[in-house]
């Protein structure tokens, strides 16, 4: 693998060349977008904003760029088909069909196991669940910050219908062992749910060897517009029982797209897809990958070898640096393999808000509070109220970048002494 192309990965995306030397440390709350995704945007508009399922010229474009899109996130994921991806609004009211799916044909497995280091989307939507006769079981968090398969073993058994997780923590970015998750699921005849939407910008995903039964992305998560998309396994996904209209075929991925999406932007997930492959063919060995698939994957491993050396920097600056800073979750840069560069903190003695406004005066923007994630801020002793400090780097951040926001912080630390 050649050296990661930082300058031109920047120079691929409009928001990082304003000449404002804005910083983008929110990253977790929505990437930027290259000015390919933008463009695909912008000509879907102009040239084919219609409805799709007409006979006119410009109505069969927009089949065709929504069959090609969801061709690009088979591609992304592995999948068997394009026939398992469905488009919408957000990974949020995915989760929302499915569980209420689920919550029909339980059966004599009611069991629903969650986690308690999940983003709140993947843990209400199944706990509402309860009021149709489902069990909630508690998958915990330990000390270090990760969920450990062994916990999930005596939750599982005969009664258990499905394992709820993330594949990263939004508000950590700990990561965890979905493919293993799986297999102990099954081997209890259980499904696994995936929520991949803060994982997704960071690593490869290969659901077939994952092996989970669903999985669910959002779009401006990774580098496109507004939207969402869920995977399934076929079986899984013919098998549930959605609302649809009378002239909707019973049959994914139209029974899972519950009217009218935003077409524009699932022609901008499409081109975001096809920056992630250009990436991996310049990053691939003599800039060649036999296929579409290749070279997101030889993306995807870029990215995850860069940010490696971003999050070892990032938290090596805020150990050493700032001693006032408490750090939760994977700490050691000996153990970067099991984190995402999203790093979630505090300062003692000052208030998050105050962080944040302060390094937002100085154009660099990170996010407080309880990154919908009060479950485990409260399980990690942090005030409700207040929150932490959250800052989450992607693949066109630099440790310039990161430079500059320790000096921010060591400023910020010694004018509150």
């Amino acid at each position: 693998m050649s050296d990661f192309p930082i300058s031109w990965v920047r120079e691929c995306f409009p928001a990082l060349n304003l000449g404002d030397n804005f910083i983008f440390f929110d990253n977790g709350a929505g990437a930027q977008i290259p000015q390919a995704a933008l463009d695909a945007v912008q000509k879907h508009l102009i040239l084919r904003n219609v409805q799709r399922g007409g006979r006119y010229r410009h109505s069969v474009e927009v089949d065709e760029t929504i069959q090609r899109a969801r061709q690009s996130v088979a591609a992304l994921l592995n999948a068997n088909s394009a026939d398992e991806v469905a488009f919408g609004m957000n990974a949020t009211s995915f989760i929302r069909i499915v569980s209420l799916a689920i919550a029909e044909i339980m059966g004599a497995r009611r069991e629903i196991i969650v986690t308690d280091m999940d983003h709140e989307a993947n843990i209400a939507t199944w706990l509402v669940l309860e009021k149709r006769g489902a069990e909630i079981r508690w998958w915990k968090m330990r000390e270090d910050g990760l969920l450990h398969t062994e916990d999930l073993d005596p939750l599982l058994s005969s009664h258990t219908r499905m394992v709820a997780c993330a594949m990263a923590s939004n508000a950590l970015g700990s990561i965890v062992d979905v493919k293993e998750v799986s297999r102990m699921a099954h081997a209890a005849g259980a499904e696994v749910f995936v929520d991949a939407v803060h994982y997704a910008p960071h690593g490869p995903i290969d659901v077939q060897d994952l092996d989970c039964d669903y999985l669910v992305c959002s779009g401006y998560k990774i580098f496109a517009p507004h939207m969402g998309f869920l995977w399934g396994k076929a079986a899984a996904l013919d098998a549930l029982p959605t609302f649809r209209e009378d002239f909707i075929p019973d049959k994914a991925p139209m029974k899972i797209e519950v009217g009218t999406f935003v077409y524009e932007n699932v022609a901008g997930m499409d081109a975001a897809i096809g920056y992630i492959e250009g990436l991996g063919r310049r990053t691939t060995q003599n800039g060649h990958a036999e296929s579409c698939r290749a070279a997101l994957v030889g993306g995807m491993q870029a990215i995850r070898h860069y940010e490696a050396k971003l999050s070892a920097r990032l938290l090596e600056e805020l150990q050493q640096q700032l001693p006032r800073v408490s750090i939760y979750g994977v700490r050691d840069p000996e153990h970067i393999a099991r984190r995402v560069p999203t790093i979630c903190f505090n300062i003692g003695g000052v208030k998050p808000a105050t962080v944040t406004s302060e390094l937002a005066d100085r154009a660099i923007g990170v996010r407080d509070g309880n990154m919908y994630s009060p479950r485990l801020l409260k399980r990690l002793g942090i005030s409700s109220d207040d929150g932490a400090v959250r800052a989450s780097l992607v693949h066109y951040n630099t440790e310039e970048e990161i430079d500059r926001f320790i000096e921010a912080l060591a400023s910020l630390i010694a004018n509150s002494a």
